[in-house]
């Protein structure tokens, strides 16, 4: 099966020569890259949050599989929904699905389900796409969506997708595509995005899934991100980096209705 592009033209170039100019320009060349567990990433346009995204890819080195885990933005689907076998098409080439590695998942977690249909128009996967194709042609990777945001699902993908990395003996990344605060001003969503990042820096999934509910943050990806810290502890991590925080007041100038967007590695 090939999926096919469903944001090209609208969140980043449609077609391959414009499309590696914008990535080149997010990107930092000068940056030592090393190798990491898990990181987070924006996945907005790439105008407004693409400079974020290019600064945590510039500083990693990419295994040859990455498994990505984001939102379920359109409703569509199971509670966790895993693209298992296929192909994504981009402009600059199709993007295989590890699947073996996909069906260890499954195998793993009882919640997740293998399914297309939740993948088909959801933008959260593919716009991190552009940036593993230009360090890493050859990157093979595992697609999930939650729609799920309940605590159990997020430790029990979390710890399926660390099992899973562990016992195929491969070296992988684990993605969580989320943005920050939506739609208040700046000033509010930096002091509320810290309350979330201060958290993913801590390692501590149940407590940034707390502070989301205390502190009323409308982090969209908040239970990947939850997953990804329960599998990066689970294979060891230690750390945790932030490398870049802005909102996109700072692209179109608006600040009275932001997004905010965090690109943090966790090593």
């Amino acid at each position: 099966m090939l999926r096919t592009p469903a944001v090209a033209g609208r969140f980043y170039a449609a077609n391959p020569e414009p499309l590696r100019a914008e990535v080149e320009r997010c990107i930092e060349n000068d940056q030592p890259r090393r190798s990491a567990r898990a990181l987070v990433c924006p996945h907005a346009g790439l105008i407004y949050s693409g400079r974020v995204a290019g600064a945590v890819y510039s500083r990693v080195r990419l295994p040859d599989t990455v498994l990505l885990i984001g939102p379920n933005h359109t409703g569509i689907g199971p509670p966790v929904s895993v693209y298992a076998d296929g192909d994504w098409g981009m402009p600059n080439g199709t993007v295989p699905v590890n699947r073996d590695l996909a069906a260890a998942v499954l195998n793993r977690c009882p919640v997740a389900e293998s399914d297309t249909e939740a993948h088909r128009d959801e933008h959260c996967i593919e716009v991190q796409l552009p940036f593993l194709q230009y360090f890493r042609p050859d990157v093979t990777i595992v697609p999930v969506v939650m729609m799920s945001i309940e605590l159990t699902a997020c430790r029990m993908l979390g710890e399926a997708v660390a099992d899973a990395v562990l016992e195929s003996g491969q070296s992988a990344l684990i993605v969580a595509s989320t943005d920050m605060t939506h739609y208040e001003p700046d000033a509010v969503a930096r002091k509320k995005d810290q309350w979330a990042i201060d958290k993913i820096l801590s390692l501590d999934p149940a407590g940034l899934h707390r502070v989301i509910r205390e502190k009323q943050i409308s982090m969209c990806g908040f239970a990947p991100t939850a997953a990804a810290l329960f599998a990066a502890r689970r294979l060891g991590a230690g750390r945790a980096r932030l490398v870049r925080y802005m909102t996109s007041g700072e692209t179109s100038g608006d600040y009275d209705q932001v997004v905010g967007y965090a690109g943090l590695v966790i090593m």
